[in-house]
């Protein structure tokens, strides 16, 4: 198990009120073992990492941050060698990430950041020396992890840093020519500010992530109904009522489209939350109840008692409280 992947399983099973010999205990596993893997002084089997998946719960997210021995070797060699960067050691990083973001739908993300922060460190700084063809690749890779770590920052109210992070990740997409990571990254700092309760920051931020070029249209769709939020928050409700109608002949274009893979979660059930918050700031309290109870009756199983989901369930409780 790597520094990062055992930083994230200690903290998974202190989360889940584990101690060490009380998590050897339940999988089975002799606590010296155990003990040694948690303090990185043996890798892990798989068995024991799905193991300790199954535990606290990670449906499979916390076992896939542990890269088997072949995508290990490579990753280092890359490391060492940047300008040696392959295909192999893209995917391997990719395959990491991915874990990272399905991690954040059942971990804390006070534990989740830590080791989010070093794989940052380590792939920028793989960044600046890679060489060749693959080298794009392992920027949107970047740019999609250092965004990701601006989002957790946000989301434990890291503000000044969670900004630095999402402008490190919009320069990097806007380099490669990324409209959709580009969008993204507007995206959370259009959530940051609604956190804030910046107003015009969020409908200035939204506004800007919908008419970014090569945005998806899912993404258009979920980010013009949350500026229009912003700009009725503002009182701007004829402008904010203007840009809800425009988001009418995007739905049928969004819900006919996978969602892009860097923003998996937008779908139509998704973008409903969306609208919650769109009609809560137009006031129209029972359609918010409509979307909101929608919106999260919607999502997948694995999703619904998510972190980036109470905001969600405290808009519903005030429009449920407003109607």
């Amino acid at each position: 198990m790597s520094d990062d992947s055992a930083d994230l399983a200690r903290r998974a099973l202190r989360d889940s009120g584990y101690s060490m010999k009380a998590a050897a205990s339940a999988t089975n596993y002799d606590l010296a073992y155990i003990s040694r893997v948690l303090n990185r002084k043996q890798a892990p089997s798989p068995r024991l990492a799905r193991a300790l998946d199954d535990l606290v719960g990670a449906g499979g997210a916390l076992a896939d941050t542990v890269l088997n021995p072949d995508d290990a070797s490579r990753v280092a060699r890359s490391a060492k060698r940047p300008s040696r960067l392959d295909a192999g050691t893209v995917d391997a990083l990719a395959g990491v990430l991915s874990a990272y973001r399905r991690l954040d739908d059942t971990a804390k993300p006070q534990s989740v950041l830590p080791a989010t922060l070093t794989q940052i460190r380590e792939v920028t700084r793989m960044l600046k020396g890679a060489r060749g063809p693959h080298r794009d690749r392992l920027a949107e890779v970047g740019s999609e992890f250092i965004q990701f770590g601006g989002w957790m920052l946000a989301q434990v109210r890291q503000d000044a840093k969670a900004v630095k992070l999402l402008n490190d990740a919009l320069d990097l997409a806007d380099e490669i020519g990324n409209g959709t990571l580009a969008a993204q990254a507007l995206n959370f700092k259009g959530y940051l500010a609604r956190q804030q309760g910046r107003h015009q920051a969020v409908a200035r931020w939204y506004y800007a992530a919908a008419h970014t070029p090569g945005a998806h249209p899912a993404q258009r769709l979920g980010d013009m109904l949350q500026a229009a939020a912003g700009m009725a928050e503002l009182g701007e409700v004829d402008q904010a009522l203007r840009v809800a109608e425009e988001t009418e002949r995007l739905s049928d274009e969004a819900a006919s489209l996978p969602p892009p893979d860097t923003a998996y979660w937008l779908t139509p059930e998704f973008n409903r939350l969306n609208m919650g918050l769109c009609t809560l700031a137009l006031g129209r309290y029972d359609e918010a109840v409509d979307h909101l109870t929608g919106g999260l009756a919607g999502l997948p199983e694995e999703l619904r008692d998510a972190p980036w989901t109470w905001e969600h369930r405290e808009a519903l409780r005030k429009a449920v409280e407003a109607r």
